[in-house]
């Protein structure tokens, strides 16, 4: 890869505001559920309940692998779990997968 082609690759990526979408979609529903960040930490095998703060204000990321989890704490069918992650973690890639189409 030639040097300083990921920079010019990633110029038009906003994936902070992307994750911050994702982060207030998830408080949502953590208090939809009626859970607090500790419980959600506990229920989804997180260690430090300060973690759920960090995904929430857009400053962290869910790996794939935990979703399932995440969405059952939440009360969430995981395919729209799923769906709303990778919208808003990988928003290039839910555009060619799903096209132009809102998830809400």
């Amino acid at each position: 890869m030639a040097k300083g082609r990921l920079s010019a690759d990633m110029r038009d990526v906003e994936r902070p505001s992307h994750r911050a979408e994702a982060g207030r979609w998830l408080r949502q529903k953590r208090e939809a559920a009626g859970l607090t960040q500790r419980e959600l930490a506990e229920k989804v095998g997180v260690l430090y309940y300060t973690y759920i703060s960090q995904v929430e204000l857009g400053q962290g990321k869910i790996i794939p692998e935990r979703w399932p989890a995440w969405a059952e704490a939440l009360d969430v069918h995981p395919r729209i779990f799923s769906m709303k992650m990778l919208q808003s973690y990988e928003p290039f890639a839910y555009k060619m997968i799903f096209g132009d189409d809102e998830l809400q």
